[in-house]
């Protein structure tokens, strides 16, 4: 399945939740979904909050994909090509330099 896929079968689901309806309790905004994201990355973070193994690697695999789908689903609704985007990114990042003090202008990866 590629990224266009992966984006439909997601639309497919929030569909299916009734959570693109205007009444909605959960409605999709870009602030609401990128506020998701960073909800989900915290999850992802704890798996390694008192040590550096992985514990649980399928705990662990559905947190990621929780941040995916919510990533997948903010670029959707924001009107961004997450494929074109990524690959621009990586052009960029090619040509950068980063030194041993942190992070050079626009900041990490």
């Amino acid at each position: 399945m590629d990224i266009t896929e992966l984006t439909q079968a997601m639309h497919d689901f929030v569909r299916a939740k009734g959570w693109y309806e205007p009444d909605t309790p959960r409605p999709q905004t870009p602030r609401n979904i990128a506020t998701s994201i960073c909800i989900e990355a915290a999850e992802v973070l704890e798996h390694f909050q008192w040590n550096g193994a992985i514990a649980d690697r399928d705990a662990l695999a559905s947190e990621l994909a929780d941040v995916a789908l919510y990533l997948l689903q903010l670029a959707s609704v924001s009107g961004i090509d997450l494929e074109q985007a990524i690959l621009a990114k990586l052009d960029v990042n090619y040509r950068r330099t980063w030194d041993d003090h942190g992070a050079d202008e626009g900041g990490g990866a």
